[in-house]
């Protein structure tokens, strides 16, 4: 890629318009509505304004444009929390779904600004016969994914449990701890691999399971069981170095794609919520030269670039919520102002002359022909943050118009709201080891 060039704004300013309320995202969710899959990121995983903006672009999806579930950076098992209150099963308040969200940062999906979200999935859901889902894309949850198989499979089929149950044994003596697994490794480097990878098979080949009437319970079960599986894997890659753990995150999130749209039918479309780091095209940045791939660009080779749309976000100063260490009560910082020439910098520039605090640019082919093909710094921020070290940290060399297909920048951010609840100090954090990139 190009170095950035002098006249990078004028021609970023050429393909922005000003956004000033929700008649102003009709381009934009015109534009991607005819993907298969939508995917809207974010710049940091404490910003309100984010989070409002992705609201309102994913509901006119589901009652516009026929889209039929959202997927979040986040951890399966406890998003399924949400998926029964938006389905009007047992959970009966929206505060109740959110606050089973019991992993580190808690946060990040337990906040007030998905309460209108999920309210609004209920309220939808309870008004048309198409029921939406919400579901999480994360490997994390190895230890409540067993819960969650053994607890499902005993209502269906009592013998397929006992003998997962089994395979799943040799996970006991770890005490639900996914760090004391990966560093009993270095002891034991056979691990659990070949039970978990047992136990998938035995899931998958059963053909009790493959007839079953209730799709949802398979889904519940194979889903769980991959997780598992996975999740070892991941914590395995941390020891060893055998494959980068981001990869096998990240390659997890694309499978966890796939089984939604087998689960949906084939002609289903699905929303994504996800960092940019993880929704922005991999080839677009320094990633590929670490050996690094993510979800947006996996997606694109996988189902077509025609067919996925990435929307990144960002913002020039204002508030972030997040913390000063692992584990570490949630704060809200002071987001300083971006760095000179960076993306976020241009963007400010081009708001003040615009006279607009919030903008949108959207691309198209022909833009490889102007100056926005070249590499600008681009912002990045996890949940452990240190305004201090911001520009030595922080940004990360990006060419905006092959890393997403459109942008939405905001000038000045706030910070989320939380929900107070009680997180498990024994969960593993929810984006380790990438909390500082995400």
């Amino acid at each position: 890629m190009q170095k950035y060039e002098n006249n990078y704004a004028i021609d970023l300013k050429s393909v922005t318009k000003p956004l000033k309320g929700v008649q102003d995202i009709k381009e934009l969710v015109d534009k991607v509505s005819e993907s298969k899959i939508v995917m809207l990121g974010e710049s940091t995983h404490g910003t309100k304004e984010f989070y409002q903006w992705r609201s309102l672009i994913t509901q006119d999806l589901i009652a516009n444009h026929n889209f039929n579930f959202i997927a979040v950076e986040g951890d399966w098992p406890l998003s399924q929390s949400i998926n029964t209150f938006i389905l009007d099963k047992s959970i009966q308040t929206s505060f109740e779904a959110l606050s089973s969200y019991n992993r580190w940062p808690t946060w990040m999906w337990a906040n007030t600004e998905m309460i209108e979200l999920i309210e609004w999935l209920k309220h939808h859901n309870s008004n048309y016969k198409k029921e939406i889902g919400f579901y999480g894309l994360d490997v994390y949850s190895m230890f409540d994914s067993i819960d969650q198989v053994i607890k499902t499979l005993r209502k269906i089929n009592p013998g397929l449990a006992l003998k997962v149950e089994e395979y799943y044994a040799c996970l006991g003596s770890f005490g639900r701890d996914e760090m004391n697994y990966a560093r009993e490794l270095f002891k034991a480097p056979e691990g659990c691999k070949r039970e978990v990878v047992s136990a998938l098979r035995d899931i998958l080949e059963n053909k009790m399971l493959q007839q079953a009437e209730n799709q949802s319970e398979r889904l519940q079960i194979v889903q769980n069981a991959k997780i598992v599986t996975n999740a070892e894997n991941y914590y395995r890659s941390m020891a060893f170095g055998e494959d980068l753990a981001w990869n096998v995150r990240d390659n997890h999130m694309v499978e966890t794609l796939e089984s939604l749209f087998q689960f949906y039918g084939q002609q289903s479309k699905g929303i994504v919520w996800a960092h940019n780091s993880h929704i922005g095209d991999y080839r677009a940045t320094d990633m590929s030269l670490r050996g690094e791939v993510n979800l947006g660009g996996l997606a694109r080779e996988i189902f077509g670039q025609e067919n996925v749309s990435l929307v990144g976000f960002g913002t020039f100063s204002g508030e972030v919520l997040a913390a000063d260490a692992w584990n570490g009560a949630d704060q809200i910082f002071i987001l300083p102002e971006a760095k000179q020439g960076s993306l976020e910098d241009q963007f400010h520039r081009i708001s003040i002359d615009l006279k607009s605090p919030n903008l949108l640019s959207i691309f198209n082919k022909d833009l490889h022909k102007s100056s926005l093909n070249c590499s600008i710094d681009q912002r990045a921020v996890g949940v452990v943050y240190d305004p201090d070290a911001d520009h030595r940290r922080n940004y990360v060399p990006s060419n905006l118009i092959d890393r997403y297909d459109a942008f939405l920048f905001i000038d000045r951010t706030h910070s989320l709201n939380p929900i107070r609840n009680q997180f498990d100090p024994n969960k593993y954090p929810e984006t380790y080891p990438f909390g500082t990139r995400f």
